[in-house]
């Protein structure tokens, strides 16, 4: 059954607004600030502190992996869907005020704090992208899921800029901040964690759970978990087309992975971008992702999911090529430009189309296998380019190999059919484009 449709428009609102909420974390802590204040800060050196926190970023990514199908089985059986999603999110956000205090050498501390908010904030999106079917029509779920896309990369965006003008750029930060002992710096934080939690409100007001089980005591609904995750296992013959969907993107997510993590550096090294100007590379790419999620939402709608991912991917597999290929800083620009747009409609079409596939029971874990599938190889792309870059003794070799992840991921992808996946799950009709 779908959320009631009084108020749908609200409840549209109030989910996406928790997108722009929790994307001021990963725009903030994991990838411009904090990280790099970490290495340079808390480490005691570059080197040992990249290391360290890649370390934290694989254990948080296997623990999610492993943890979300079965975290997401548990709320379907218990309908307690809103419970684990408030409780993750207070996790992440409390998470976020922790890391002010660690302080010059107090590495493990960090990390330890790190790796728990950093774990809540990616179980809280396996229940965040679960209210998906339920609140928007199928009709419009490619663009609904493009608007929530879009309103993340707005969100973080306009955080980190507060970030930059009020805490970390200034000669006098606000709130009376100091410089010393990067004080600065770790107060973005607080901000993070005051955002995360005022944008979270709406979702928790407005947007309402759909009539279901009651919940449970806890160890019934541990075993009941236990017992529909074996269930979905021996009928994942019945659901093949979403084994499909999450088997290709298993390996396309890959190649996005990898950009996230090397873009600024293949950006700095092989053509010579300073700090500001990767900063700057990194909101322009921002801010055509949040353009790319929102415009082609209506594409998803009309043509479908799976048409949708594959045109991203097959302009990601250009772009990537380009920027390999690339000599000059102009070039390069443009195929970080193509990714940017791209990269938002992958995301939020591989989200929408999971959302047409899945049951009307099984959200919840259906989006933890999705998550599973975001995390599971999710160091195969950064090892493949670190061993190609060693071995060619060239960052552009090591690269390449997100080409290779986006043209296999396409390969896979082809074998999904829309149609059937939509039908399986009885919430609708496939697009027509897809139907044959």
């Amino acid at each position: 059954m779908s959320a009631p449709q009084t108020g749908r428009n609200g409840q549209i609102i109030a989910w996406s607004l928790y997108d722009f909420a929790n994307s001021a974390f990963t725009t903030l802590v994991v990838t411009f600030i904090y990280a790099k204040y970490f290495v340079q800060g808390i480490a005691l050196d570059e080197h040992e502190g990249t290391r360290q926190w890649s370390l934290a970023v694989t254990v948080t990514a296997i623990v999610v992996a492993l943890a979300s199908p079965y975290l997401g089985a548990i709320a379907d059986r218990g309908g307690l869907r809103k419970t684990m999603l408030f409780t993750a999110t207070l996790v992440a956000v409390v998470g976020s005020f922790a890391l002010f205090f660690p302080t010059a050498g107090e590495v493990w501390l960090a990390l330890s704090i790190f790796a728990v908010a950093n774990i809540a904030f990616e179980i809280a999106n396996v229940f965040y992208n679960a209210y998906l079917p339920d609140i928007a029509p199928q009709p419009r779920i490619g663009r609904i899921s493009g608007y929530g896309w879009a309103a993340g990369y707005v969100g973080g965006l306009i955080c980190l800029v507060v970030a930059l003008v009020g805490f970390v750029q200034p000669e006098e930060p606000w709130f009376g901040l100091t410089k010393t002992g990067g004080e600065h710096v770790r107060a973005t934080t607080i901000l993070v964690a005051i955002w995360y939690a005022a944008f979270s409100v709406p979702l928790f007001l407005w947007v309402r759970d759909r009539p279901g089980r009651p919940a449970e005591t806890t160890a019934p609904v541990w075993r009941a978990a236990t017992r529909q995750l074996a269930t979905t296992f021996r009928e994942i013959r019945r659901y093949r087309q979403v084994f499909r969907l999450l088997l290709a993107r298993l390996i396309y997510n890959d190649g996005l992975v990898t950009i996230f993590a090397f873009g600024g550096i293949y950006a700095g090294v092989t053509f010579g971008f300073s700090f500001s100007e990767v900063i700057v590379f990194g909101i322009v790419l921002n801010v055509a992702a949040g353009i790319g999620a929102f415009a082609f939402g209506f594409l998803d709608d009309r043509v479908g999911g799976k048409q949708t991912i594959l045109i991203s991917l097959v302009g990601l597999f250009m772009a990537s090529l380009l920027a390999v290929f690339a000599q000059s800083k102009a070039l390069f620009w443009v195929a970080g430009i193509m990714v940017g747009i791209l990269i938002g409609p992958n995301q939020s079409a591989s989200r929408s189309l999971l959302g047409r596939f899945v049951p009307d029971d099984k959200e919840n874990e259906f989006f933890g296998f999705y998550a599973f599938s975001g995390k599971a190889t999710a160091f195969l792309g950064p090892l493949l380019l670190g061993q190609l870059t060693a071995m060619f003794q060239s960052q552009r070799a090591g690269i390449s190999i997100v080409a290779v992840f986006f043209l296999i991921g396409a390969l896979l992808l082809l074998q999904v059919n829309e149609a059937e996946g939509v039908a399986r799950a009885g919430r609708g009709l496939a697009p027509a484009a897809d139907m044959s």
